[in-house]
């Protein structure tokens, strides 16, 4: 090309060049523009991914707290943590990986803190991934992270393999510039910075994504685990409790939880191990009322399932045969308590329960639970008696009004036991010494009671024999409504201060329940550790 000779047209060659030269450097930002919005939206969306994820596995962990779910959940919830622990440590990995190429290239930008400062910049990606080998580490890590994920669902692996996104991807073979298809090269080899962002940024996203997949099958295969009876138990549920001789006894006998997939068959002990199938999982028995007194029905329901072959749980029932009269049954024991409700259940042979009522001796009142049904009531009773005798009356309107007895029953009224004083529930022994810096007051527990009772310390004293210091005592705490430690400024004080080899007394504890009984109940020694 000859050069012009007028300087005009020199100028309008100059012109064109320089023209050029910005066209292509505004390409040039689009591309930079586009891998930066493009890493920020790759963020974006792991941060939703994030949300889902967690929002499952807290799921599993609380499934694991549920009553009877420990043992079926908690495998799944430990491949969970695993799952979660090492997803995480790749994600740091990544991100740690982000930091280095962008302080190679120059550092962080001052208007976007997120960014690098020169985004154009090719030399540190090639530097660190492909010329000191970092991309033959990443690509090591990302295979091993897949292997991870798929070896936690040994069972699904053939199937998550193909969709689980974590995965390295051949680099295509090129004759001028890789010709040996090197991974390295393919992905790393003059990468702007902000595109090496938008790549680790993605490659954080096939982490979340495939953590999200495994999360979501653990999941699932738990639950699956319920529906396909892990834990179950064979209820039997009598239609009556009592009957007269002759009388049917109606029971009906069930699977709880039912799946209508998969039928039970159960196995009754009368009727010389008579066995019958379920219909829609329920299965209906009866009989006639034999002899009298108590008579229990019991036997096993079994079921085929799937995973774990033949289950087969016991069930049993009990039911009342008398003849003409009347009997009251306790639905706890042969006991009432002070200051409790004690649900009591009567039945009358030959009269309407709308004309039986109790009649109670001094110290005791029945009222009827409507809420129960017809024959059901409520005890309450004020002082200890050891014979306590409630007549079953009955106001029959066709005999002409009159109230007749039709039988009575004894039973003893007791105070309810004295609950166990207890700190963080130990009533004495070691205690480490920051679990006792942080206990509020001692607790009144009630340990295998038929009722649920609530008792509440009022008082208790507390001395304190600091290691290597005096004997403390005197310190005393009162308050109706519940006593702690911080009703007494010194008690504070020495709590705060415990340490291990301190001795602490809590003495002279008194306690009200439902009763309004003031009881005195154990001391609490205690050594700190």
């Amino acid at each position: 090309m000859s050069i012009p000779k007028e300087p005009r047209q020199i100028m309008i060659n100059l012109m064109y060049l320089v023209l050029t030269a910005l066209l292509a450097l505004n390409v040039s930002n689009e591309i930079l523009n586009a891998f930066r919005t493009l890493s920020t939206s790759i963020d974006d969306s792991n941060k939703a991914i994030d949300a889902r994820t967690a929002e499952l596995y807290r799921a599993i962990k609380e499934s694991e707290k549920e009553p009877g779910q420990a043992e079926k959940v908690r495998p799944f919830r430990e491949r969970a943590d695993e799952v979660v622990k090492k997803s995480d440590e790749m994600w740091k990995y990544l991100e740690e990986w982000k930091k280095k190429v962008i302080i190679a290239g120059g550092g962080y930008s001052k208007e976007e803190p997120n960014m690098p400062d020169k985004p154009d910049n090719i030399d540190a990606t090639t530097t660190l991934l492909v010329e000191q080998k970092g991309g033959t580490e990443l690509q090591k890590k990302i295979t091993e992270m897949r292997q991870f994920f798929l070896s936690q669902l040994p069972k699904d692996s053939a199937m998550l393999s193909p969709v689980m996104p974590i995965k390295v991807v051949a680099a295509i073979k090129n004759h001028d510039h890789n010709p040996t298809g090197d991974w390295n090269i393919g992905n790393f080899e003059h990468m702007p910075s902000i595109a090496a962002m938008a790549m680790f940024s993605k490659f954080q996203n096939d982490v979340r994504s495939s953590e999200a997949m495994v999360i979501k099958r653990l999941a699932e295969l738990s639950h699956a685990r319920d529906l396909k009876y892990d834990t179950v138990a064979a209820v039997a549920v009598p239609k009556t409790t009592y009957a007269i001789q002759g009388e049917t006894i109606e029971a009906t006998i069930l699977l709880a939880a039912f799946n209508k997939g998969n039928q039970p068959t159960i196995a009754i002990s009368q009727g010389g191990g008579e066995k019958k199938p379920a219909k829609n999982g329920v299965i209906e028995w009866s009989t006639k009322a034999t002899g009298t007194g108590l008579q229990t029905v019991k036997g096993t329901i079994t079921l085929e399932t799937p995973e774990q072959g033949k289950l087969t749980r016991p069930w049993s029932f009990d039911y009342m045969v008398g003849s003409t009269g009347a009997s009251l049954q306790l639905d706890k024991m042969n006991v009432f308590y002070i200051g409790v409700k004690n649900p009591v259940t009567v039945s009358a042979a030959g009269y309407s329960l709308e004309d039986v009522f109790l009649k109670m001796p001094p110290g005791g009142t029945a009222t009827e639970n409507t809420a129960a049904g017809r024959g059901h009531y409520d005890i309450d009773v004020t002082a200890v008696n050891p014979a306590f005798v409630v007549d079953i009356m009955a106001h029959p309107k066709e005999k002409g009004g009159a109230d007749v007895k039709i039988a009575s029953m004894s039973a003893r009224v007791l105070k309810i036991p004295n609950p166990t004083a207890v700190i963080l529930g130990k009533d004495g022994g070691y205690m480490s010494a920051s679990q006792f810096r942080v206990a509020i007051a001692p607790q009144a527990l009630l340990k295998d009671f038929v009722f649920d009772a609530k008792f509440q310390v009022i008082e208790f004293s507390m001395s304190i024999l600091p290691k290597g210091k005096d004997y403390v005592t005197g310190m005393t705490c009162k308050n109706p409504n519940g006593a702690r430690f911080a009703d007494n400024k010194d008690m504070v004080n020495w709590q705060n201060q415990a340490k291990p080899g301190d001795r602490v007394f809590i003495e002279d504890i008194y306690a009200i329940g439902p009763d309004r009984i003031r009881r005195k109940l154990n001391s609490i020694n205690l050594t700190l550790n």
